[in-house]
């Protein structure tokens, strides 16, 4: 049997159907082991890799009051639902952890507003 070059595939690939290059692939991976979805299972853990790295939880660390106690705490109240008694004892307690495993989207929306407070406000 002539030995085929990479053209002579080509143009018999071009020249068959949908149906038989079908066959032809299912008898490549029964002759030779291999599966053609390989490649589309192999992009996907590529695509995990490079997925993002940042953190996906944190947690709002409220470090100082600030100089404006009672707005500090309408913030915890709304940020935590919690009732004035706990939420002035939270504030009471700073440096103090204010809302544990939180999107870091709604972290940072957390510290905006306990910042305008005039806390001084961290994300760990």
């Amino acid at each position: 049997m002539a030995k085929l070059d990479a053209k002579d595939v080509i143009a018999a690939l071009k020249e068959m159907t949908i149906l038989e290059l079908n066959d032809l692939v299912k008898a490549i991976e029964t002759e030779f082991g291999v599966t053609a979805a390989a490649p589309t299972a192999a992009a996907a853990v590529v695509e995990e890799v490079a997925a993002p790295t940042g953190p996906v939880e944190v947690d709002v660390v409220l470090k100082e009051i600030g100089p404006s106690k009672v707005g500090v705490i309408k913030v915890v109240r709304e940020i935590t639902g919690l009732g004035l008694v706990e939420a002035k004892g939270l504030v009471d307690k700073a440096p103090n952890v204010i809302k544990e495993k939180v999107k870091p989207e709604e972290a940072a929306e957390m510290k905006k507003k306990l910042e305008e407070a005039g806390a001084v406000v961290e994300l760990k």
